[in-house]
């Protein structure tokens, strides 16, 4: 049984001891783990991307404009405003810098958004079915060893007795 490592090289998992086996299989943990953090984080963004583009489609439009409505501050803080123009809002393009886009072209962006997340989520997923193979590999071969050494150490209780 073999596993690649992160350079690339081939390591033979069946001669390193149970300690290193060990010691490779919660590293590949940590590993999958914080990939799963950003898998989740990434889905988060772009559930985040459409509900923007959930309130363009449903917000923006000439019956709208003048309309009292509630203008988020943060996730839980929200001030009366109204709709000033039915043509043009603000998008958010990262590090709290805000762009002046007319409806359809802030519709394009978030759009493009999506697209470019559900591409990195496919990208990271395989990434991470990787890990958790290499994972289950790992374990199998920690599992094989400990089953093992207990048989050796009787087969060489029986050997030293046959000897006496």
């Amino acid at each position: 049984m073999a596993s690649k490592q992160g350079g690339g090289q081939q390591i033979d998992l069946t001669q390193l001891p149970t300690p290193q086996l060990q010691e490779i299989k919660s590293q590949l943990d940590r590993e999958l783990e914080h990939l799963t953090t950003s898998f989740q984080s990434l889905r988060t963004a772009q559930s985040k991307f459409r509900d923007c583009l959930k309130s363009i489609a449903q917000g923006v439009s000439r019956g709208s404009e003048d309309k009292r409505l509630l203008v988020p501050l943060t996730s839980s803080l929200y001030v009366p405003g109204h709709l000033s123009s039915t043509t043009h809002v603000l998008v958010d393009v990262g590090t709290g810098f805000f762009v002046e886009k007319d409806a359809a072209s802030a519709e394009d962006f978030y759009n493009r958004k999506v697209k470019d997340l559900g591409d990195s989520l496919k990208d990271l997923e395989q990434v991470i079915n990787g890990k958790a193979q290499n994972v289950r590999v790992v374990e199998e071969v920690i599992r094989v060893k400990v089953l093992s050494q207990p048989a050796q150490g009787e087969g060489a209780v029986q050997e030293g007795a046959k000897k006496g």
